[in-house]
């Protein structure tokens, strides 16, 4: 027995919007990028996956309760090309994240510094200086 193909408003049967609309399943813009989180004596490294993002799809930046935030932004337009006056597809893809992490207390969150490269953001977070501080020894006179 072959499967009936029901019809919708447009002479395209619904299978067909099956396979290039996915309305029968649900679509999402959120993405969520790899992230490493590295430590070394004198830095942490953060590295976010981000293929295809530029400089400009970022902000990065540090709010009131000390936290890392990094925000992405991305809006894309793909264009097929138009045949007699109608569009068969079309699509706009926006798509948003943030990612929010908290700077441990040896942060020197001033310094902080961001680039993108080769499909990667980084971030280094440098480490506040260790200074050694000798206790002084006190001397309790004995009267």
């Amino acid at each position: 027995m072959l499967p009936t193909i029901r019809r919708n408003q447009s002479w395209l049967p619904d299978i067909f919007n099956d396979f290039f609309d996915n309305s029968w399943m649900e679509r999402t813009n959120y993405t969520a990028p790899a992230i490493n989180v590295l430590e070394n004596e004198k830095e942490y490294d953060v590295e976010l996956a981000a293929p295809g993002l530029t400089k400009e799809d970022f902000q990065v930046h540090v709010d009131e309760d000390n936290n890392l935030v990094i925000n992405m932004e991305k809006k894309t337009e793909n264009h097929e090309k138009k045949h007699n006056g109608r569009y068969l597809r079309r699509e706009f893809s926006y798509e948003k994240f943030q990612q929010m992490l908290t700077l441990p207390e040896d942060a020197e969150a001033e310094k902080i510094e961001a680039k993108v490269e080769h499909g990667v953001l980084n971030v280094r977070i440098p480490k506040k200086e260790k200074v050694d501080v000798q206790k002084a020894v006190k001397q309790i006179e004995i009267k």
